[in-house]
Formats: structure tokens, C-alpha cells, sequence
């Protein structure tokens, strides 16, 4: 029994705070459950029917109905607002977080820090640190879970998840796949562990958990853009048959639909693999799909390349054509050679450990 917690242990900055909102939700739902059943009790001895032909009188009383109704809801904008404030604390990501990729896959979590160092089913990270996860899945929905963080979220395929966290007790903590994702589910575990910040530096120079010197996201990013042959079609400091991708990430594209939407990441991921879903006004649309070409993680790999081209937050940009451009049928041609002309990247395969 001295082993024995009621609650996981609190290892993270916002645990203590989900820990007493969930506390207080708790206690405010049993002490209205018993208030509520002892009425009920209460009023079926007090006002039961002692004779055959007794009739109650009907009563009402306003400042009674006031209370259960004024009450009640004054709890209910506390725990709205209290539940609101925490929300925004947990998925507001603090500007200088560490960023780490997850990828989710049947069945294994796929880390890797923007030095290069990769890692499955083990995730190093520092005390007194933000570090901001940025998740796709390979495959089905999984979900990504640490009890002793207090951090849940689900990582859906197609479209990527952020959460963050701040540990700040050294340790290591369960890790798990909270969504049922196959046969082996349950084997989908892991474990984040938490270093000093000097220990952290340490493992970090080592090459991590491959024990050497890693490729980063940006120059494997890089490396693939060049590979499939996207700088044919997007310049990097001029338009091209593509859009320019200097300064795109952050920044207001408009669509040829009239729409305009911000160029994150999920819009760069679809205009990879879907790239007729949202065209960019003055472009035609001949960019070929890379669905298949590239898995989950060379498509984050893609898209940290395209953002060390430089972020234009607050700045609306507005695509333009290249000038000059040749007529329909010599830009199909060229998208299309560009894409034949390079056979797909080899898939990265690892085996579970």
C-alpha cells in the first residue's frame, strides 16, 4: 500500500493546476449528488402520504427558486472560466519552447530533436524547459499521453498536433498511446525521460540515442527538396512556376478562390500531398501529388526546410505568377518531367526496440 497513488505523480508545470480544477469538479459534483439524494430522502419521509385520501397543498417560493437556479449557474461560469483559462495555458506554446517531432505509427513513437538526434518509444528531454511536440500519425489515430505531465492529445493522420510542457522533477515517466490504434496497442508504450539541463547538453552531444552525429530536419528537409526536384519549380529568391517559398511560412496566401488562408503547417503538409485543394491565385494548377512519395516524417522534414526560409508573421503576401510564364501545356510538362524525372526517396524503416 505505500506504493499505492490515488493520482499519478506531478512531474510538469501545469499538473498541480489540472490537478485542482479536476479536484474541484470532483468535489463540487459528490457534494451536489449527496445534497440532491438526501432531499430526495429527506422529502419522501417528510411529506409521504399518511392517509389513503390526503392530498398535498401546492407551495412555491421565489427566492427558493432563485437560489437553485442562480447558484448553480454561478458555479457553472467558474468552471468555465476556470476551465477556459487553463485550456489557453496548455495549448498557447511559449515562444522559446524546444521544438521536438513526434510521428505516431502501428505501433511505436517516432522522436526526433532538431539536432538530428532520433529516438523510439524513449523521449530526453530537460528540467525547467518548454518543449513543444509537433505530431503526426503514420497511420490510425493514436493518441499521446503522459500522466505524470497531465498532457493528452490526439494525433490524427493528415493534419499535425501541438501541445507542450515544461517538466521539472528529473525522472522518467510513462508514456502512452491512450487511443486503441490495432492489435498491439497495449504495446504501445514508451517513456520520457527527464534530465538536468546540463545532463540534457551532454546526451544531446553525444548524438543521442543514435550515439552519434545526426542529419538535422532542416538539412534533410534540404536534401529531399532537392531530391524530388522542387527547386525547378520553386525559386528561392524569385517566382518560378511555383510560388516563392522565401518568407512564405507564417505569411497570408491567397487562393484563386478568393479565400485567404495562413501558410502553416498543415497548409504546406496538404499543398504537398493534395496540392490541388487550395490553389494559390495566379498559379495554375500542375503541381503533381507527392502522396506516397514521401512518408510522415520526410514531410515534416520538408516543412522545417520551408521554414528556415524565413517567417513572415503579420505580413500579407500576395502570390504572383511568374513573368513570362509559358502558356499551360509547357508548365504541365514541366511539373510533370520534374516529378518523373526523380524516382521516390527510399522509406525509412525502424524496428520496434
Amino acid at each position: 500500500m505505500s506504493h499505492f497513488q490515488l493520482f499519478p505523480e506531478r512531474a510538469s508545470t501545469v499538473a498541480g493546476h489540472v490537478d485542482t480544477l479536476f479536484a474541484f469538479l470532483t468535489g463540487v459534483s459528490l457534494f451536489f449528488t449527496l445534497l440532491i439524494f438526501g432531499l430526495i430522502i429527506f422529502f419522501a419521509v417528510k411529506y409521504r402520504r399518511r392517509a389513503p385520501g390526503e392530498v398535498g397543498t401546492p407551495t412555491s417560493s421565489v427566492a427558493l427558486e432563485t437560489a437553485w437556479t442562480v447558484i448553480p449557474f454561478g458555479i457553472m461560469l467558474v468552471m468555465f472560466v476556470w476551465g477556459a483559462s487553463l485550456y489557453f495555458t496548455l495549448y498557447r506554446v511559449p515562444a522559446d519552447a524546444l521544438e521536438i517531432q513526434v510521428v505516431g505509427k502501428q505501433w511505436m513513437w517516432k522522436f526526433q530533436h532538431m539536432g538530428g538526434q532520433r529516438e523510439i518509444n524513449e523521449l530526453h528531454v530537460p528540467t525547467g524547459r518548454a518543449v513543444k511536440l509537433v505530431m503526426a500519425s503514420q497511420d490510425v489515430i493514436h493518441s499521446f499521453y503522459v500522466p505524470a505531465f497531465r498532457v493528452k492529445a490526439d494525433v490524427v493522420p493528415g493534419s499535425y498536433r501541438t501541445i507542450w510542457f515544461e517538466a521539472t522533477r528529473p525522472g522518467t515517466y510513462h508514456l502512452f498511446c491512450a487511443e486503441y490504434c490495432g492489435l498491439q496497442h497495449s504495446g504501445m508504450i514508451g517513456h520520457v525521460i527527464v534530465m538536468e539541463p546540463a545532463q540534457y547538453q551532454a546526451w544531446l552531444s553525444g548524438g543521442g540515442a543514435a550515439g552519434g552525429a545526426e542529419t538535422s530536419p532542416v538539412a534533410a528537409g534540404h536534401k529531399l527538396f532537392l531530391d524530388l526536384g522542387c527547386h525547378t519549380c520553386h525559386h528561392l529568391n524569385r517566382q518560378g512556376i511555383g510560388p516563392m517559398l522565401t518568407g512564405l511560412f507564417g505569411s497570408r496566401v491567397q487562393l484563386q478562390n478568393g479565400q485567404t488562408v495562413v501558410a502553416d503547417d498543415d497548409y504546406v503538409r496538404e499543398s504537398i500531398v493534395d496540392p490541388l485543394a487550395k490553389i494559390a491565385a495566379g498559379f495554375q494548377p500542375l503541381m503533381p501529388s507527392f502522396q506516397g512519395r514521401v512518408d510522415e516524417e520526410q514531410l515534416m522534414d520538408l516543412i522545417t526546410y520551408i521554414k528556415s526560409l524565413g517567417t513572415q508573421q503579420t505580413q500579407a503576401v500576395t502570390v504572383l505568377p511568374p513573368q513570362g510564364a509559358p502558356g499551360t501545356a509547357t508548365l504541365s510538362e514541366a511539373w510533370q518531367g520534374a516529378a518523373a524525372a526523380v524516382p521516390a526517396p527510399p522509406q525509412r524503416t525502424e524496428t520496434q526496440p
